[in-house]
């Protein structure tokens, strides 16, 4: 069991910046990040959290990739990253005793309070309906990162110049390689990539992969919405990590590496690099993985009503909404529903090319009786 509390022996120096690119297909950008001090409260890429030193109550990064078309991605992403950070603000912030188990449930349960609002949002407004985002959600407590995490958008460490997911995606694709169907290479270069298994929003209850990852001295987090990792390889990313070590310039160059490779999608990233004394070195036997995090509860369902969720005591919804239209991403909420939807949509094109091609027989069969008669 992880440890109850999460102490450093001393400072843990958090520098940090972030950047997003609507990449060179996209008209729109439908990616949304935060990143946030939590100990004073500060959600922004000032100076006074680009370099902070890590207190009590931590530190807040995230990346959401929103998807469902008619601007409702947009909307998703960004109601997700605000309901995330309006949540630790709420629960976490006044917690009366900041331990790891309790930092870690209040990642998770920000995580779902953010997927009942969209949904019941998606319900209250039918031209949004299917709406959903990926949600990253890395949260820094002592000398550890707590992770939260809801489809394809990724979380890499690099340490020592080698970059390890350290996320699990919630992708068909994931779930082929586990079962031996697939390598990660085929699965890398597989038309359905982009399927995914879960989102927040497009159903009334999430399952979280709640994960954690004991931090070195020199560490670098990266997050990423798939526009990124999509393009560019997990060896890439070490090696701009390496030999980068201005985070402005890292992230652009990250960006410029997707554009290169064709940009087809919106890209985001956030680079973290820890420091300090409150870290140790690293050492040979350390382990850089995907490690769940054990917590008794479910934490599938709010604790507040999503009548509550959605609406302040203004009567107004709780998060901005800025219309733009976007292409439609596909969102599987369920694991069998995307083999089900895959095996029905081959079906369709099938039927739709067999009735085609009868249709254009009888128009040439019909052509041709007609010349023969009129040359009669």
């Amino acid at each position: 069991m992880p440890s109850s509390g999460g102490a450093a022996r001393g400072p843990v120096i958090v520098h940090v910046f972030a950047k997003t690119d609507v990449g060179r297909t996209r008209e729109h950008n439908e990616d949304a990040f935060v990143v946030a001090d939590l100990t004073t409260d500060d959600a922004s890429l000032l100076p006074t959290v680009r370099t902070h030193e890590a207190g009590e109550r931590g530190s807040l990064f995230m990346v959401a990739d929103g998807m469902g078309g008619a601007a409702a991605g947009e909307i998703a992403s960004e109601m997700a990253t605000a309901i995330v950070l309006r949540e630790l603000r709420r629960d976490w912030l006044a917690h009366a005793d900041p331990t790891a188990d309790a930092f870690a449930a209040a990642l998770r349960r920000a995580a779902v309070v953010a997927n009942a609002e969209i949904n019941a949002f998606a319900a209250h407004h039918p031209e949004y309906r299917g709406m959903g985002t990926t949600a990253t959600i890395a949260g820094l407590l002592g000398d550890t990162l707590y992770l939260a995490q809801v489809g394809d958008s990724r979380a890499y460490l690099v340490r020592d110049g080698v970059a390890r997911q350290i996320t699990k995606d919630q992708s068909l694709m994931q779930k082929l390689v586990e079962a031996g169907e697939l390598t990660e290479e085929e699965a890398e270069r597989s038309e359905r990539r982009n399927i995914i298994l879960q989102a927040l929003g497009p159903e009334a209850t999430v399952k979280i992969d709640l994960t954690h990852q004991k931090l070195r001295r020199d560490d670098v987090l990266v997050l990423c919405s798939d526009g990124l990792s999509g393009q560019v390889s997990r060896d890439q990313i070490a090696e701009v990590i390496r030999d980068q070590p201005d985070l402005v310039a890292a992230c652009k160059q990250l960006i410029d590496l997707a554009n290169s490779a064709g940009g087809p999608d919106n890209i985001t990233v956030i680079a973290v690099r820890f420091d300090g004394e409150g870290l140790s070195a690293p050492a040979h036997s350390d382990e850089v993985r995907h490690r769940v995090y054990p917590l008794a509860d479910s934490g599938n369902t709010p604790s507040r009503g999503v009548d509550r969720l959605l609406d302040d005591q203004s009567g107004h919804a709780t998060t901005p909404v800025h219309a733009v239209t976007r292409e439609t991403v596909p969102v599987r909420a369920a694991e069998e529903q995307p083999l089900v939807t895959e095996e029905r949509r081959a079906r369709g094109r099938m039927m739709q090319r067999l009735l085609l091609g009868a249709l254009v027989i009888a128009v040439v069969a019909a052509a041709a009786w007609w010349l023969g008669k009129a040359r009669n």
